[in-house]
């Protein structure tokens, strides 16, 4: 591995501002604003719109795509085909 080629990897606080839910990992993602954590420690902190915590998918308020109605849809828009028909 060459030396200073890679990106400093460092503990970074990722914040969802929207849920008030915050983890700390491991990043290459840079900023000023600080936040201490729990451990009493300094760390960048990097606000998020959206996490696991706030995403639709996630917190089980996704909405379902009703495919039987898409499909009644165009089979009354464009008809169904015959398998007695050439083609």
């Amino acid at each position: 591995m060459q030396q200073d080629k890679h990106p400093d990897y460092h503990p970074v606080v990722f914040r969802d501002r929207a849920a008030g839910y915050a983890f700390l990992t491991r990043s290459t993602a840079r900023n000023e604003q600080t936040i201490e954590w729990d451990d009493g420690r300094t760390y960048p902190v990097i606000d998020v719109e959206i996490s696991s915590e706030s995403h639709p998918f996630h917190t089980g308020k996704a909405r379902t795509v009703d495919t039987e109605g898409r499909i009644a849809r165009f089979e009354r828009r464009y008809g169904t085909a015959d398998a007695s028909e050439p083609t």
